[in-house]
């Protein structure tokens, strides 16, 4: 869920899909490592280096749709921390407020930094205080329909969570929001999207399709690349382009734009001060949606 500056803390019904849904790992071979609290650029199997694949360029066609690029970003500049927007000006970030569960602070100058082609959550605890970041990498630029890929991997760290979240650039949340991937830093991702419209006031929820959204075990402790594809009929969820979830029933109508969220989780547990780790985003690219070239 995505917490706006100024908004109140919701929570959502998505508080139990951690342990629902169907799994995917004899599927595509997907399984569960140990993360660790160091940065870790880690190698895939047969020894190539897993950040070797090439972040793509260009338009490209799918489901019939052409997708024109707004957003390629490879973090090729070092960044240190707390100069993120002054390496990177077209970007935006959170600070100085809760995150959306109230236990964590958004303090991207003590979170964010760029290093090594990539952009590094290290989220960890000052005192007893967890420190946390969100980061729009295309700024508060959106569009109705919309196919965003990322590339990333992450540790192992109690208490957190990263999600890639189109969000309404009005703010209001009962517009939709889609998530993708999505999940605590124990391994498992899995994808949804909030209904439009379906904003319970009096439980402060939304509802999210699909009910029972397949869960990728396991599937933030290598790298990985995951893509929605939110076209006017439909929300397609890919994962290392394999086709996970199909969703037609919670589509957004209105402009939303790429956050990129590394907060604590939302379950009630306290997040461990102990636990520290990171997040590693190698590339992000965004596209709008074209006229067909045929």
């Amino acid at each position: 869920m995505q917490h706006e500056p100024g908004a109140r803390h919701l929570m959502t019904t998505r508080r139990s899909f951690l342990r629902r849904g169907a799994t995917i790992a004899g599927v595509l071979g997907v399984a569960a490592v140990a993360g660790t609290t160091a940065v870790v650029l880690p190698m895939r199997s047969g020894g190539a280096d897993a950040r070797a694949e090439q972040m793509p360029t260009g338009s490209l066609e799918s489901e019939g749709m052409r997708w024109i690029p707004y957003l390629a970003e490879d973090f090729d500049r070092i960044a240190a921390l707390g100069e993120l927007l002054a390496v990177y000006p077209r970007m935006s970030e959170y600070s100085g407020m809760r995150d959306t569960s109230g236990k964590g602070l958004y303090a991207p100058d003590q979170v964010v930094s760029v290093h090594d082609s990539v952009l590094d959550f290290h989220l960890h605890s000052k005192g007893s205080q967890p420190l946390v970041a969100t980061v729009l990498p295309a700024g508060y630029r959106s569009y109705t329909h919309q196919r965003v890929s990322i590339r990333y991997r992450a540790d192992e760290v109690p208490g957190y969570k990263f999600v890639m979240i189109l969000w309404p650039l009005s703010g209001d949340w009962n517009e939709g929001e889609i998530d993708w991937p999505e999940g605590d830093l124990t391994g498992d991702v899995r994808p949804v999207s909030a209904i439009p419209g379906s904003y319970d006031a009096e439980k402060e929820a939304m509802t999210f399709l699909p009910e029972d959204p397949t869960v990728v075990p396991g599937g933030q402790s290598d790298w990985h690349v995951a893509t929605v594809e939110w076209t006017a009929d439909a929300i397609r969820f890919y994962w290392d382009d394999e086709l996970l979830e199909t969703v037609t029933d919670a589509v957004p109508t209105t402009p939303m734009r790429v956050t990129l969220q590394a907060e604590t989780i939302i379950h009630d547990d306290a997040v461990p001060t102990s636990a520290s780790g990171h997040v590693l985003v190698d590339w992000v690219v965004a596209y709008r949606q074209g006229r067909s070239s045929s």
